[in-house]
């Protein structure tokens, strides 16, 4: 059933293979999601700037322009910061879902794809989207200033713009400052216990948001995990 936030919820499926494609929309139509096509990466860039998606299904391996090529020349938009950028494919290597993940994604799902399980997921991500939208809180620490409502990061008078998962994670950590997570904890509060990913990913967003902010502020806490330092 069509819940509210599902209601104008955009999604882009990306995929060479045609019934790959008539799957997906099939399944997406009926639960209520403004659904768009591409069959390559390119074409995807195409259409994400007239569609503007929530999210975007992307298979990683394509002709003429490959998913994580896609998902970084996305990335580098403004425009796409925050649109959730969840891979397909039938590949399983760990150095896939590395490369995936240092491009830009969101999450990884292997084919052959299960419809329920994926509309489960997308579903949660529309919720979450929309709790996120009600939130009013901005975060001054440690020389930072977060603020929830613009996804905005400023140090001083610099804004420093995030991603929506290197965002997510900061403003986690900085919400309970010198507290230590655990990787599980990090990617089960800020990914999400329905999302598989790997524990490699919280180390890739780490890396990339130290080399925003600068590197005092989080913390590694060797064999355990990361807290936001206020020492």
């Amino acid at each position: 059933m069509q819940t509210p936030n599902q209601a104008h919820y955009k999604i882009l499926v990306v995929d060479d293979d045609p019934d790959i494609l008539e799957l997906l929309q099939y399944n997406l139509v009926r639960e209520g999601y403004d659904v768009a096509q591409a069959e390559n990466g390119k074409k995807a860039i195409e259409v994400a700037h007239t569609f503007k998606p929530n999210v975007i299904l992307m298979d990683v391996m394509m002709p003429v322009l490959d998913g994580i090529a896609a998902c970084r020349q996305l990335r580098e938009e403004q425009d796409f910061r925050h649109t959730h950028i969840i891979f397909l494919t039938a590949r399983s290597e760990e150095f896939s879902e590395v490369a995936a993940f240092d491009a830009g994604a969101d999450d990884f799902i292997t084919k052959p794809i299960k419809p329920r399980a994926l509309l489960s997921r997308l579903a949660a991500y529309a919720r979450r989207d929309a709790q996120q939208e009600e939130q009013e809180q901005v975060t001054e620490i440690g020389g930072l200033r977060i603020d929830r409502t613009s996804f905005a990061v400023y140090k001083g008078e610099e804004k420093i713009t995030l991603p929506k998962k290197e965002f997510e994670l900061l403003a986690f950590l900085a919400a309970t400052p010198n507290k230590v997570f655990t990787r599980e904890e990090l990617l089960n509060n800020v990914w999400g216990s329905d999302v598989y990913v790997i524990a490699r990913t919280v180390d890739v967003h780490i890396r990339k948001v130290r080399e925003k902010i600068g590197e005092d502020q989080i913390r590694t806490i060797k064999g355990v995990g990361y807290k936001f330092n206020t020492d």
